[in-house]
């Protein structure tokens, strides 16, 4: 990844809408050429261009961070059966209390009561959970700076 790759991205995290005619102009490139990084970029899945919604405005009214305990031989499967749950939104494996992290979001609390007892509480290897919900939200942002 070149200069020109990370200012791509850098645009793009930006304004996720920018034209490849934008980018190239703010860029000093061709069309062309940003056109065919951009395809790299995504086919070597180096970057995913998403649009990230505000689930409140959605009508989700819990969002929720999970700490999940698993017995050590499943911390894999678990994380794979919590990554193709419609409701999660990001899972990842950690070090310290909790093996796994999951941000979920749901409607409403009563649907976060069941999800949490009869979807993850019914995975193999779950040892137990800790839950932290979420009161508001002040920065939702997934750029990275490069």
């Amino acid at each position: 990844m070149d200069s020109l790759d990370k200012k791509i991205i850098a645009l793009l995290q930006e304004d996720g809408t920018a034209t490849n005619a934008g980018i190239a102009k703010s860029s000093g490139v061709s069309e062309e050429t940003v056109r065919r990084r951009l395809k790299r970029l995504i086919t070597d899945k180096c970057i995913k261009v998403v649009a990230v919604p505000d689930p409140a405005k959605l009508g989700f009214e819990s969002e929720v961070l999970i700490g999940i305990r698993v017995e050590s031989n499943k911390v894999d499967y678990v994380a794979e059966e919590l990554a193709g749950m419609g409701e999660v939104n990001w899972v990842s494996m950690t070090t310290g209390s909790f093996d796994i992290f999951a941000w979920a979001t749901l409607r409403t609390a009563s649907e976060l009561s069941s999800f949490l007892r009869t979807r993850i509480g019914s995975v193999s290897g779950v040892l137990g959970t800790e839950s932290f919900v979420s009161l508001g939200t002040k920065k939702r942002d997934y750029s990275v700076a490069i």
